[in-house]
């Protein structure tokens, strides 16, 4: 039984989809204004533990990412410049540039840390028709108002249960307090479905609408594509509930809330049944940030010596609903942790070929490691269980290698640390595997002299020989 925490609920649920075998799974993607840092990534990697964990219990799965190309404004109280169009000017290049540049870039990313690519990744400037079908059916309803020169507006008020994802964040609310207030709005919550393009400026993203040129809001964009990718058509209209959305926790109380808002008030169904949110990457104790100036990229940690998988077993060895600090050595420790089972695997790999296993079944130790592995992911999602097993699985002196071998590329589903690839890479080319062959004649006849220097050949070239009682296990030092 897969249970997961609901942020809408806040407890852990039982995951029942809307459709028995398919899962409908929306994922706020990255603004591409600059790289991602680390921090993004953690969410990302959350994400692809989750979807993994639902394809493991056997449910297709219709996930989608967006990238916000536009609309996102640097402050969430619908004032200050596009995040974009700031940095095109910056850079001096068009916004149209800046957003490819840094989307392809978080692709690149994605690829790297072995995260699964989504059914669509979905811009929001390839939808803007759909988000104004969107704005016009609550205009419609009567939940939008205009303020003159600034733009439409989404009224709060009208809803009798906004802000229900974050509750607390509305208690003793004033305006201009927690939220600056823009001159002409109703109410404090209130926000943007539509900003009008600022008077004798030519903006390089802006488009006709039947309120006036102008952009998108900010959450207007994940609505109205959630709505068209993952919603079923029902008499006519798309009103599914999608199964699943998830973001990183800073999006709880404006994005999320005003997408839930949005979305409800123009479908009048529940927009999503299941909410997960990721917590925060911090530095020294303080939240990760573009802002704050604190963050580093994946590049960062591959220019010090760092595989981009190294990061993806950091992010394992804490539950996704838990802070987590990152420093210099903790990076360091989980290199050699990712390491250490590389060799682990591709030693058991060496092992299984060489001892040829008894006769007696293992499948009651098997099915007791797949039941336990099942637990702990079905936990909603703990990581820090799963990684904890892989290890007592490794050090299981009574499981045979083969045995164990095929449990972790098993496991490797989830954790996602292409333990395959790796063994692979690890298997040493012609080149070596005749130095190797040759220092163990010399071994063998006791010419300790001359097998050593052809060790030391073998490490410079990047292996490492280990002398076994199946023969010599010949290890890729680094891969």
């Amino acid at each position: 039984m897969l249970t997961l925490y609901n942020t809408l609920s806040r407890k852990k649920e039982e995951f029942k989809p809307a459709k028995r075998t398919g899962v409908t799974f929306y994922a706020c993607g990255p603004t591409v204004y600059d790289a991602q840092h680390i921090g993004n990534f953690r969410t990302y990697i959350f994400n692809d533990i989750l979807r993994r964990a639902l394809e493991y219990n056997g449910y297709r799965v219709k996930q989608i990412i967006n990238i916000t190309d536009v609309g996102h404004l640097t402050s969430d109280a619908d004032t200050g410049e596009d995040k974009i169009q700031a940095a095109a000017r910056k850079k001096r290049k068009t916004a149209w540039q800046i957003a490819k540049l840094f989307e392809n870039q978080f692709k690149k990313d994605l690829k790297k840390l072995n995260i699964e690519s989504p059914y669509r990744f979905a811009r929001a400037t390839d939808h803007i028709k759909e988000q104004i079908a969107l704005i016009k059916r609550l205009e419609k309803k009567k939940y939008t108002y205009v303020i003159p020169g600034d733009g439409v507006y989404f009224d709060t008020s009208k809803l009798r249960d906004y802000g229900k994802l974050a509750p607390s964040r509305l208690k003793g609310i004033k305006p201009g307090v927690r939220i600056k207030l823009v001159k002409g709005k109703r109410n404090p919550t209130d926000f943007a479905l539509w900003k009008f393009s600022p008077k004798g400026q030519k903006r390089d993203m802006e488009w006709q609408s039947p309120w006036g040129k102008g952009f998108p809001g900010w959450h207007v964009e994940c609505s109205a594509m959630a709505l068209k990718y993952l919603s079923r058509p029902t008499g006519g209209e798309r009103s599914r509930t999608i199964d699943i959305h998830t973001g990183g926790i800073e999006h709880i109380p404006i994005h999320h809330t005003n997408e839930i808002a949005q979305s409800e008030a123009a479908t009048g169904k529940k927009f999503v049944n299941y909410w997960l949110h990721g917590e925060h990457l911090l530095v020294n104790g303080r939240k990760m940030s573009k802002s704050l100036k604190n963050f580093y990229t994946l590049e960062d940690l591959e220019k010090k010596g760092f595989h981009p998988l190294s990061f993806r077993y950091l992010t394992l060895n804490a539950h996704y609903r838990s802070k987590l600090n990152f420093t210099w050595k903790g990076i360091e420790s989980a290199q050699r942790g990712l390491y250490g089972l590389y060799h682990e695997a591709a030693r058991l790999n060496f092992t299984s070929r060489s001892i040829a296993p008894s006769v007696t079944s293992q499948d009651i130790q098997i099915i007791a490691y797949k039941d336990a592995f099942y637990s702990a992911l079905n936990d909603d999602l703990n990581t820090p269980r799963v990684l904890a097993l892989v290890w007592g699985l490794i050090g299981d002196k009574e499981l045979w290698a083969k045995n164990k071998l095929a449990l972790l590329l098993d496991f490797d589903q989830i954790l996602g640390l292409k333990l395959a690839e790796a063994i692979t890479l690890a298997q040493p080319p012609a080149k070596v595997g005749k130095l190797v062959k040759e220092r163990e004649k010399y071994r063998t006849n006791k010419q300790f002299v001359q097998a050593d220097g052809l060790r030391k050949k073998i490490e410079a070239l990047g292996y490492t020989v280990e002398d076994t009682p199946q023969g010599p296990f010949v290890w890729l030092q680094k891969i």
